[in-house]
């Protein structure tokens, strides 16, 4: 709860300061657009928390994106799908890139930054081959699709409106959390990231829970891919999805998963998803602030998470010492 309120506290913090700097900031265009882009990656944020959590890593969140978001309008206009038969491709597909991820790392020990590095390299290679580095779009068409990420819902007596990525990422966030808190598979993937072999030695199926985080942060990444390229319109094979895992991850870490797994809430999460937004936006509006700076601050936002968690063990580690020498 401490680590919960101490990221909502920065933004707050962040949120404040922005529109004080910037009298763009707190424009009804620009707070919608904020939350349909802070949505979008927190719903890439909750699948990269499910890997962190049982201390792994996906490194081919942003090649998923790219994979996924110019599969679906390639295969939707140039190649004629229905809608229905693309959506199952593309949910099969995520999900069978899931379940090798995750039986590359449990059946062949194979490192998790090796297998989702190569994932990183291959699915951005095997999308660039398949699509021949053309753009891909929906020209026009897909409309009643397209509202999935670009549809909102009005407040009464308001023109403002929620972008529909928030009850996408607010569903989805529910499901999270009562998995993760409410069932015995989120319970294992915490005790899995706390200590495999104590938890492999108390008869749990690691390897199988294993297996389901990679699923989990997969189809979650091919969601994300769908949505972003609904959102855009059309997506570039070399660049789309660049650098997204780095949003993904970074977010995950700053709204409180350790990177050596077994701790991470999803309201923190979200929260953290929507500081790097945020930040990225603060980068844009303000003009003292260079924007050539952005992956600057991704960068720190990391390692910040990573010291300031190692801090937090060392304290609570000479906390119980000294707890057990009294």
């Amino acid at each position: 709860m401490k680590k919960i309120l101490g990221i909502l506290g920065l933004l707050i913090f962040i949120c404040v300061m922005t529109a004080l700097m910037s009298d763009r900031f707190l424009t009804q265009y620009n707070i919608e657009n904020l939350l349909r882009r802070s949505a979008l990656f927190g719903i890439l944020s909750i699948g990269a928390a499910f890997v962190i959590i049982t201390a792994g890593i996906d490194l081919s969140i942003g090649s998923m994106v790219c994979l996924v978001g110019c599969l679906l309008p390639w295969m939707l206009v140039d190649q004629g799908f229905s809608v229905p038969v693309t959506l199952a491709i593309v949910a099969a597909l995520s999900i069978g890139i899931g379940i090798l991820h995750g039986t590359l790392i449990t059946k062949l020990k194979l490192q998790p930054f090796v297998v989702t590095l190569c994932g990183l390299l291959f699915y951005r290679g095997l999308t660039r081959g398949i699509v021949q580095d053309q753009t891909q779009g929906f020209k026009g068409d897909y409309q009643s699709l397209r509202w999935l990420s670009q549809g909102q819902i009005s407040l009464p007596g308001t023109d403002f409106g929620i972008p529909m990525p928030c009850v996408i990422l607010l569903v989805i966030a529910v499901l999270a959390i009562l998995l993760l808190n409410f069932t015995v598979y989120g319970r294992y993937m915490l005790a899995l990231g706390r200590n495999e072999t104590a938890t492999r030695l108390s008869g749990i199926n690691t390897d199988r829970i294993t297996v389901l985080a990679y699923v989990i942060c997969a189809g979650l990444s091919g969601l994300g891919g769908m949505l972003f390229v609904l959102d855009v319109g059309s997506a570039q094979p070399v660049d789309f999805g660049n650098f997204y895992e780095l949003y993904a991850i970074a977010g995950a870490v700053l709204g409180g998963c350790s990177l050596r797994g077994g701790e991470g809430t999803i309201i923190g999460v979200v929260i953290g998803a929507a500081v790097m937004q945020v930040l990225k936006n603060t980068i844009t509006l303000v003009d003292w602030i260079p924007t050539n700076i952005e992956y600057a601050v991704i960068g720190a936002v990391i390692l910040g998470g990573v010291v300031a968690d190692e801090a937090v063990k060392r304290y609570a580690a000479k906390r119980a010492a000294a707890g057990r020498a009294t």
